[in-house]
């Protein structure tokens, strides 16, 4: 009985990680698309892609 007592107690503890975690992604990969647009990156980035795309496809 105290095992099982255990167990739903550290459930409840763990219950509000899943968002922190969330929320911190959500920051870090926000933070890296503003520095990609700051930085200008994302014309070059767009090109390189569609670069590739047309190699690949044998457009290019």
């Amino acid at each position: 009985m105290r095992t099982i007592s255990l167990r739903m107690r550290e459930r409840e503890k763990d219950a509000g990680a899943g968002f922190v975690e969330y929320a911190g992604l959500l920051i870090i990969i926000a933070g890296i698309f503003t520095a990609i647009d700051q930085l200008g990156l994302d014309g070059k980035i767009a090109q390189a892609i569609g670069n590739t795309v047309a190699k690949v496809i044998g457009g290019g």
